[in-house]
């Protein structure tokens, strides 16, 4: 063999591994590219992401607490014959008080503020006065004068006695003797009164301080006084009220006075946070108008929960006229769509191990979290046929049974939805 055959021999074997390198090259290729479009669907469809299509939606815990997800349960609700009423809360008079210091003084220590719980008999604020001294040195002073009126007594008495003195002089003596302990009775008391203890007070036991205190238990509602102010008996220091003892005054119109009778149920709500119902029931009806509005005030007393009701807070109510209760939920349960209205309930035995799916996911797309069986939840999307809507609950009628006791998305249904028919985006 010659040279240039050797060389062109060389050639072609060169150029057929060259050929059978690019083949295998491209089938690679291929395989990694399908594999990556498998592995990326897979991806959305176990994220709760975009079309996870059917009646089924699954979220991960991460996704439930992102968008505060509440589950509940079908409410009775007294929904169909009602009378809307507005009206505030009160805390009656008897149930109320102003803290006030019985002499004045100027503030030298304040111990509340406005929301603080106090008892009966707390101090919530201290005063001083020359007064007070002065008023404990009589005191003590009184004792010598009564003992030197009791002795002067004696003397006329043995005068008068002795036919020496005059009946004149006794009987001033007896005055005088009175005068002193009467002027001793009153200061007693007035001890008393400002919290010092008489049999405690002597001249190397001085009080400059009187303390004020409440004289109910309750929530201070107003503080008026501050450090160095000058109080008297007619100045407040501060307002204790009563929550617990919270009642519903309601604005109803004459027209529908006839529809009314005590312990009626009463659904009323915030007007700054309408997020959550209370209850009351009516214990009294007003006989007269109120002002010039022509409303006669009807009053409730609160039942259950009273967290976060608070003396003065304007209300919405709906005064229940008859015991029928409609099969009723949040207004944020229930999702309209395609002309139809749809709740969302937890399917279950559904919290699926979704596990197997993403054990290697996204080779080039960098590592996804791992979910484990227990972070998933399934809702199942379920007709439902609205009717009346009142105080943020809408009555509800199942299209198809659903289980006795079945939790129900009653916060949150609207991303739930968002996430089922893919609105609701997704991420890598």
């Amino acid at each position: 063999m010659n040279n240039t055959d050797f060389v062109f021999n060389s050639r072609k074997q060169v150029d057929w591994w060259l050929i059978m390198l690019m083949a295998v090259l491209l089938s690679a290729c291929d395989s990694h590219g399908t594999r990556d479009a498998h592995e990326h669907g897979a991806t959305h469809s176990h994220h709760g992401g975009a079309g996870q299509g059917g009646t089924i939606a699954r979220l991960t815990k991460a996704q439930r607490q992102s968008i505060d997800l509440t589950l509940g349960t079908f409410e009775q609700m007294e929904l169909a014959a009602i009378i809307k009423a507005n009206g505030r809360l009160k805390v009656p008079n008897s149930n109320k008080a102003s803290i006030t210091a019985l002499y004045g003084g100027v503030i030298k220590t304040l111990r509340v503020d406005v929301g603080t719980s106090v008892k009966q008999g707390a101090v919530i604020a201290t005063i001083v006065h020359p007064q007070f001294v002065q008023l404990q040195e009589e005191y003590l002073a009184i004792s010598s004068k009564i003992a030197f009126a009791e002795q002067e007594q004696e003397r006329q008495r043995a005068l008068n006695t002795g036919n020496v003195g005059a009946l004149k002089n006794l009987q001033q003596a007896d005055a005088e003797l009175n005068v002193q302990r009467t002027r001793r009775a009153s200061l007693f008391q007035q001890l008393r009164l400002m919290g010092i203890d008489p049999d405690a007070v002597t001249y190397n036991n001085l009080q400059t301080e009187l303390a004020v205190t409440s004289p109910v238990s309750g929530i201070v509602s107003q503080v008026y006084a501050q450090l160095g102010s000058y109080v008297d008996a007619s100045s407040p220091v501060a307002e204790v009220v009563q929550n617990n003892q919270l009642h519903l005054d309601l604005h109803v119109f004459e027209k529908d006075l006839p529809f009314l009778r005590v312990g009626q149920r009463v659904h009323f709500r915030l007007t700054n946070n309408p997020s959550k119902t209370y209850d009351a029931r009516i214990f009294g009806v007003g006989a007269s108008f109120e002002d010039e509005s022509k409303t006669v005030p009807v009053h409730c007393a609160v039942d259950g929960d009273k967290a976060g009701l608070i003396d003065g807070m304007n209300i919405t109510a709906a005064i229940s006229l008859a015991e029928i209760s409609s099969t009723a939920l949040p207004d944020d349960a229930i999702v309209d769509a395609e002309g139809k209205a749809y709740i969302f309930v937890v399917v279950d035995g559904q919290a699926h191990d979704h596990s197997h799916s993403h054990g290697h996911i996204g080779h080039d797309h960098g590592e996804e979290p791992s979910y484990h069986a227990e972070d998933w939840m399934s809702f199942e999307k379920v007709e439902v046929v609205k009717g009346i809507s009142e105080m943020g609950y809408t009555a509800v009628t199942l299209v198809n049974p659903i289980p006795d006791q079945a939790q129900i998305v009653t916060k949150g249904a609207f991303f739930v939805n968002a996430v089922l028919t893919g609105t609701a985006g997704h991420s890598h």
